[in-house]
This record gives structure tokens, sequence and C-alpha cells, in this order.
């Protein structure tokens, strides 16, 4: 027999669960607060996506069509009349539009950055990242430069 499986009752493993969605709320600027089954929370910004494909106008045009978000039967979904929708496969894989300071800080120490560091990585001055670490807001070009180097495991220059 090929491949890694066999009949003698060994365990078959097909990576982690598929997401699902307890409930959506849609926000104001075409963002949706999600609530997954297991209990985590999401907020992501719909508009780059909706911007992306031309069956998408009617939710980039009309915000009472947008208010008739709802999850799908089976939480795999995000839906709204006529048809239109989104996975929650693909919603997962979006950033959060939230981004904080103790994000960035977190960001930084996963990293094993120190300023200098974390400076040449997004080609900003230490300074800023100083402040980011601070208090001053993130933003959201920094926090999905900051995702991306820690989703992609970037370390020293």
């Amino acid at each position: 027999m090929n491949g890694n499986a066999s009949m003698s009752g060994e365990i078959i493993s097909a990576g982690e669960p598929l997401p699902r969605i307890r409930s959506a709320t849609a926000l104001d600027g075409r963002q949706v607060a999600i609530v997954w089954r297991d209990g985590g929370r999401k907020t992501v910004d719909l508009a780059p996506a909706l911007g992306s494909r031309r069956i998408y106008i009617p939710l980039r045009r009309d915000d009472s069509l947008f208010q008739t978000l709802r999850v799908s039967e089976y939480g795999d979904a995000i839906e709204w009349d006529g048809g239109l929708d989104f996975s929650a496969a693909w919603i997962d894989r979006l950033p959060a539009v939230d981004f904080g300071n103790a994000d960035f800080r977190d960001a930084m120490s996963r990293l094993g950055l120190t300023l200098d560091g974390m400076a040449a990585q997004l080609e900003i001055s230490r300074r800023l990242v100083a402040d980011y670490r601070k208090d001053k807001p993130i933003p959201r070009h920094i926090a999905l430069a900051t995702r991306y180097l820690v989703e992609h495991g970037a370390g020293h220059p």
C-alpha cells in the first residue's frame, strides 16, 4: 500500500480543523467583527477584498446590502443577500484590524529584534520603533509589515 496510511487502524491526520464562525457583525467602513466558535474574536477590513472583484460591486456601494451580513448555516462562511459570500477559511487568514503597541512589542520579542534590528527590517527610524513600542499609534502599513515579518519568520537583517 502506498502513502502514509494503512488499514491497520492507524489514525490519519488531515491537518487543522477548518475555522467556524459563531457570529458576525457588520461595522462601519466595510469592517466585520467575527466571533469564532472556539471563542476567538477578530475584526477584519473587507474593503480591499470588496474592491478586488467586480462581483462585490454591490457590497461596495450599498450600505443596506452590507448590513444584511449573516453567518452561513454551518458557520463556514459569511454571506449577504444576493448570494455573495466569503469563506471562514479565507477570513481567518485576513489580518485583524486592531494592532496596538503591545502587539508591536510582542512581535519584536518573537522576532528577537532590537530597536535597530526592527528599524532595519521595517526601513523606518529607530526613534519611530521606540515610539511604537511605547504609545504612538501604529499606522496600518507598519502593522501589516510587522505581521508579515512575524508570519514569515524574518529575523536579523
